[in-house]
């Protein structure tokens, strides 16, 4: 039977028809790709049998989504009683009353109503995408069909557990410098509004011509004070039409690509994502997810545009017979230490290893380089700060300067 699909790969949003004897074949079909289905239906529009998101409530837009920290208690949770015997249906009960986030509730009721309906699970949490994402769902299916789902959602939760550390710790980075530029630009506005103005009047008194850096900064508080609103509105703007930008395709592309060049945060976020690479692409091969299968997964978790698509170039490497050093190596977005444990790996068969070990070792460099980010940020605002005060003093007090030099003189 023919059923026509919407989906989301690494490239965007995608749509088509398959062949298959159920909607949750052709589920598994479209995984096996690299696509999260989104909605599957008979190609015919018959209303029976089909597979599709549920409609969405327009309350739902009000409520907070679902939370990394309540996605990692979830899957502990769900471990811990699954590993003690207790059936999913009433695990999933129970976890709907204990949890704290009402998306969440909504979603476990959700996926207790596709298992009363004869879906199985991992097809289940392929319906709600904006909660599980495609390593999350590719992995359950595979711990249903080795019989080990247990042994899965304890990996998963290692895998959240390290996820969240990282997103911490880059806010944890970047909290100081933070603050510091927006305390120095609510001081750059409450000078230019406030302190400059008052200034000026007693500067046209003086009858005399002003050094440039005072006209300089006149003219800037001028424009502040009279025309500011154009600065808030074009901000506005400027950041609405980036945001659009970098909502299309083309726009993300050259967004991820602009963040690896970045100076100081490029080296961080390329680490990250070699990282966050590695271990995801090892726990997919440690839980017995097909290398091609693997590849196509881990290119919609890496968040970053310009590396999903080299690694889905990898998989279509892969799947033409390629070898996975081979292929990684044709990506170039991978460093020496990699494509050496990746060669290593495929010589020995312990690919998941080796992959497990390169890591943790680009985390703990992340994690280090996040702690000294500070430290590098820290000289450049205390060069942007003095070049700032040394601008106002120049301008503010040149001309008294001046004044001064001429009462001497008579």
């Amino acid at each position: 039977m023919n059923y026509a699909y919407t989906g989301r790969s690494a490239a965007g949003a995608v749509d088509g028809v398959l062949d298959g004897e159920s909607a949750a074949r052709v589920a598994d079909q479209l995984l096996g790709a690299g696509i999260t289905p989104l909605t599957i239906v008979p190609a015919a529009g018959r209303p029976t049998s089909g597979w599709t998101l549920p409609r969405p409530d327009l309350r739902q837009w009000l409520l907070p989504p679902v939370r990394a920290e309540d996605l990692l208690l979830f899957s502990r949770q769900l471990h811990t009683l699954l590993r003690a015997g207790v059936p999913i249906m009433q695990a999933l009960v129970g976890l709907q009353e204990s949890a704290t986030s009402e998306r969440l509730k909504q979603t476990l009721q959700q996926l207790r109503g596709g298992l009363n309906a004869g879906l199985d699970l991992s097809t289940s949490l392929a319906r709600h995408p904006q909660v599980f994402e495609g390593l999350y769902v590719a992995l359950v299916r595979v711990g249903e069909s080795t019989g080990r789902l247990d042994e899965i959602f304890l990996r998963l939760f290692h895998h959240l557990e390290f996820e969240l550390v990282m997103r911490q710790q880059i806010k944890s980075a970047l909290r100081y410098p933070m603050f510091v530029l927006a305390a120095m630009a609510i001081g750059v506005a409450v000078i230019n509004v406030m302190v400059i103005p008052a200034f000026a009047t007693v500067f046209k008194s003086f009858g005399a011509e002003l050094p440039l850096a005072t006209r300089v900064l006149l003219g800037a508080s001028s424009f502040s004070v009279h025309y500011g609103w154009t600065l808030l509105l074009g901000g506005a703007a400027g950041g609405w039409a980036l945001r659009r930008w970098i909502a299309t395709a083309a726009g993300r592309l050259a967004w991820d690509r602009f963040k690896l060049r970045l100076p100081l945060a490029g080296p961080i976020v390329r680490k990250g994502m070699l990282a966050r690479f590695a271990r995801s692409f090892a726990l997919a091969l440690r839980s017995g997810v097909p290398v091609e299968q693997a590849l196509g997964i881990v290119a919609q978790t890496v968040d970053n545009q310009h590396i999903a698509q080299r690694i889905e170039g990898m998989r279509d490497s892969v799947g033409h017979g390629e070898s996975i050093l081979r292929a990684a190596a044709a990506a170039q977005v991978f460093t020496p230490v990699v494509l050496q444990m990746i060669a290593v790996g495929e010589q020995t068969g312990a690919l998941d290893e080796l992959l497990d070990q390169v890591g943790e070792l680009y985390s703990q460099e992340v994690q280090y380089e996040l702690k000294t980010l500070g430290q590098q940020i820290e000289p450049i605002l205390i060069i942007g700060l003095g070049l700032l005060v040394l601008v106002l003093a120049l301008g503010v007090f040149l001309p008294v300067w001046d004044l001064g030099s001429v009462a001497l003189r008579r």
